[in-house]
């Protein structure tokens, strides 16, 4: 079975940074590329980032580019989403996800375990 587990939530103000943390249990962490997803109240889930599983690739959202940087540490089963610049409309639940297609990294679809999420809230 694969867990998911994300930490590094919280709350911050405007401009602030936060380090998102998603650690995974499972043999085959290092074949799946692995995505951050998030939804805010009244919202669909939406694709923030994105990276392949020798993390070469890397794939953002335009609402998050030059601001949020995916990163993986394969050894430690565990892949960091840094957020800078958070802005108010970055409040959300952020999940991690894993998927055997970073082609199609967008898609919630393509994702077969997701982490239970982490709340971010940024306060303006």
């Amino acid at each position: 079975q694969v867990q998911l587990v994300e930490s590094g939530g919280g709350l911050v103000q405007a401009g602030g940074s936060l380090r998102l943390s998603c650690a995974a249990s499972g043999r085959t962490f290092s074949r799946y590329a692995k995505g951050w997803f998030r939804q805010a109240p009244g919202k669909e889930r939406e694709p923030v980032a994105a990276i392949s599983w020798s993390g070469g690739s890397t794939y953002y959202a335009d609402a998050v580019k030059g601001r949020f940087t995916i990163s993986r540490d394969n050894a430690k089963n565990t892949v960091y989403l840094q957020m800078n610049s958070l802005k108010p409309e970055d409040t959300a639940v952020y999940y991690c996800a894993r998927t055997p297609r970073s082609t199609v990294w967008y898609r919630a679809s393509s994702y077969d375990y997701w982490g239970q999420g982490t709340q971010v809230t940024v306060s303006s």
